[in-house]
């Protein structure tokens, strides 16, 4: 009978399917942890060699997401996942450039034209709120287009 895998091993297969962040990676392993000292000391080594990183864990994130979502959206789901404050607003000050633009994009695939009376203005503005971004962005985005 085959033995169950290692908490390394555990933790090396998740990190070669996708990235994780720290915080992340552990509410995966604990259960399989015999004591919260040896996750602690698995966390950091990979840390050290560089196989777990929570820049990197946010930089792939919003590069996959941004063309889809809004800073607003972004920022939860990093806070979600546990990484630091620090570099959620890292990688949000990067965004900051290109929230307008975004929201353009994801309107013009979603819609492509203005909206024809009040109601279908709120649906507009609630899709693009739901999406993740800042109210003043929408606002331009709908007034640009009518």
């Amino acid at each position: 009978m085959a033995t169950p895998p290692s908490l390394r091993e555990r933790a090396l297969a998740c990190l070669a399917r996708r990235e994780y962040s720290r915080a992340e990676l552990a509410r995966k392993l604990a259960p399989h942890a015999a004591h919260g000292d040896e996750l602690d000391a698995l966390l950091d080594e990979l840390a050290r060699r560089g196989w777990l990183s929570d820049a990197r864990f946010a930089e792939v994130l919003v590069h996959d997401r941004q063309t889809r979502f809004g800073s607003v959206r972004l920022a939860h789901e990093l806070r979600r996942r546990g990484v630091p404050e620090s570099l959620i607003q890292q990688q949000l000050h990067l965004l900051r450039g290109t929230e307008l633009e975004r929201a353009r994009r994801v309107w013009q695939q979603k819609f492509g034209c203005p909206p024809s009376d009040a109601r279908e203005r709120a649906r507009q503005m609630r899709f693009l709120k739901q999406r993740g971004f800042p109210l003043a962005v929408i606002q331009r985005v709908l007034e640009e287009e009518a």
